[in-house]
């Protein structure tokens, strides 16, 4: 099996020129395919793949472009695409030149958050599965930008593929002969809320959807910004399921046998649809299957990191959980599903070989960092950030693995990410959403001590043993006294105030439980020893969640 290539430059241009980029200065048909996408962030050291197409957010003054594509041709970046207009100074194009890197810029008005999505869609390369290029009706299998260009040719219009939602999965070229509104749909990846309405109103998407047959818009409008051109629309369908529909921008009705073209042409889009989906469905199983094998660290995890695009690469190990107090029974499934999906396209935007899949009841995500930086800190951040923007509709906690920088340290950094986040799952987690393994060390510990007693089926002893069966016998709360005193590092005034009696009453209490229970106050020992009792070998029902404590910070 042989890797599918990767997508040239010149590809890019073709399928997403004029309407949004324009070579500025460089050649288009660079000897190597683009390997990714990549965002440019001026405080940060760069983490590239290679061949990477590099978005540089703001990048306006000359000097600053300059030294940016001296820095990326460095990292082996194909291209750097800038907000139009772009000023080429002598300076900058000796920069290009030199480096061979190519110079494009984003049309104005256009989303970079769409053009990245754009790009990342018409890039998939199939890192992992299988890999010659399967082919439907001589398009490439899932490439609905071909398709698109394809129906074009055979209808002589320019053309959209849209999703029920009336999204621009994909788009023709010579959008520059439809009307501004279709390229306001092309530059939002969505039809304008506006048009949707008015075909709405005049029951063009009810047509649509009840029929398999072209439904003819003839808008006539005028609008401040130009005459819209008419269009014809052809529903997408598989069986009696509506995927999509196809829309041409025309200056008339289409001829019978253009009309029958885009009949076959919906078909078709039909067929290249359903791949997709079942392609997503499949990619997201074998991506899972190595994720679980890297993560592993046996004799396949190399293998499986190669596959992933992640060998000879410093990684952090995340792992991520819903807590399923915060969701109903029937919902667990279906949420964790839409965290792993979302967290995978988090992960994405922040490092295009970032792999992340659900793998039992936990989404686990490999961030690519580099050899000198700090990634643990960086993978909190990308965290922290991903969790801030899923809200608190349903809670997510993550845990975060040291780096792993090998495939020897993927099974231990796995482990520590495993052991955080059991310690965020339970009442340990006081609260938290983040947690490396040496922020909730002593909790994890705590939970695997208790592990350990709970198999063995180890019971209080000595002074802890008889101060439960004393208050189980009187109906006295000597452990709770023992308990918040030692909470409270000594303080009765502080202890008092927890148990809501007056310092004179937890007083003689405090004596009280000395004598029941024997036990010698003053003896720093015996005092460890009450506490670890009574966190971890004390009757289930009298557990308590670990907390950091007065005495746990001196």
């Amino acid at each position: 099996m042989k890797p599918r290539p990767h997508a040239s430059l010149g590809r890019v241009l073709d399928d997403l020129g004029d309407t949004l980029l324009e070579l500025v200065r460089g050649e288009r048909d660079l000897p190597a395919g683009i390997g990714g996408v990549a965002i440019h962030d001026p405080h940060d050291d760069p983490v590239l793949p290679q061949h990477a197409l590099v978005l540089g957010v703001g990048v306006r003054e000359p000097d600053e472009i300059t030294r940016l594509v001296r820095a990326l041709a460095r990292h082996d970046a194909a291209g750097l695409v800038l907000r139009s207009p772009v000023t080429v100074t002598d300076q900058v194009a000796a920069a290009i030149d030199e480096t061979g890197l190519a110079l494009l810029g984003l049309t104005r008005g256009a989303s970079w958050t769409q053009l990245a999505a754009m790009l990342r869609s018409l890039l998939a390369e199939g890192d992992i599965g299988d890999i010659e290029p399967e082919t439907l009706a001589g398009v490439p299998s899932g490439d609905l930008f071909a398709v698109a260009n394809a129906i074009a040719a055979l209808i002589n219009a320019p053309v959209t593929i849209e999703d029920r939602r009336s999204r621009v999965l994909a788009f023709s070229g010579r959008q520059d002969e439809a009307d501004p509104s279709r390229v306001e749909t092309i530059l939002g990846r969505q039809v304008p809320e506006r048009f949707s309405r008015t075909l709405a109103a005049r029951g063009v998407f009810r047509e649509l959807y009840r029929s398999g047959e072209p439904v003819y818009v003839d808008l006539v409008e005028k609008r401040d910004d130009g005459v819209l051109v008419p269009r014809v629309a052809v529903s997408v369908r598989a069986g009696d399921e509506i995927l999509g529909s196809i829309w041409a921008a025309v200056p008339g009705p289409l001829s019978e046998e253009r009309t029958q073209a885009l009949c076959d042409a919906a078909r078709l889009v039909a067929l290249h649809m359903l791949r997709i989906r079942a392609g997503a469905d499949v990619e997201r199983r074998l991506r899972a299957e190595l994720l679980s094998t890297a993560l592993e660290g046996g004799a396949g995890a190399r293998a499986a990191l190669h596959r992933l695009g992640l060998a000879e690469q410093p990684v952090v190990v995340l792992a991520q959980a819903v807590l399923e107090s915060t969701v109903d029974d029937a919902g667990v499934e279906t949420e964790r599903q839409r965290l792993a999906d979302g967290l995978a396209m988090h992960l994405s935007a922040v490092h295009p070989r970032a792999a992340a899949a659900l793998v039992g009841d936990v989404v686990y995500g490999l961030i690519p960092v580099a050899r000198d930086g700090d990634g643990e800190d960086r993978a909190v951040r990308v965290a922290t950030d991903f969790l801030d923007r899923v809200g608190e509709r349903v809670r997510a906690v993550i845990g975060i693995g040291p780096v792993a920088h090998d495939v020897s340290g993927l099974a231990e950094a796995r482990a520590s990410a495993d052991r955080a986040l059991r310690v965020l799952r339970s009442d340990n987690g006081a609260g938290r959403r983040v947690a490396r393994l040496a922020d909730v060390h002593v909790e994890a510990l705590v939970l695997e001590l208790r592990d350990l007693v709970a198999a063995r089926g180890d019971r209080p002893t000595g002074v802890v043993a008889r101060l439960f069966a004393y208050d189980e016998k009187h109906n006295t709360n000597l452990v709770e006294t023992l308990r918040a005193w030692l909470d409270a590092f000594g303080d009765v005034v502080a202890a008092s105030a927890a148990m809501y009696v007056h310092p004179n009453t937890f007083r003689y209490r405090l004596r009280r439980l000395a004598e029941v229970g024997g036990l010698d106050l003053a003896d720093p020992e015996a005092r460890f020893a009450a506490m670890l009792q009574l966190r971890v070998v004390a009757p289930a029902k009298h557990v308590r969640p670990l907390r950091t404590s007065t005495m746990d910070a001196g």
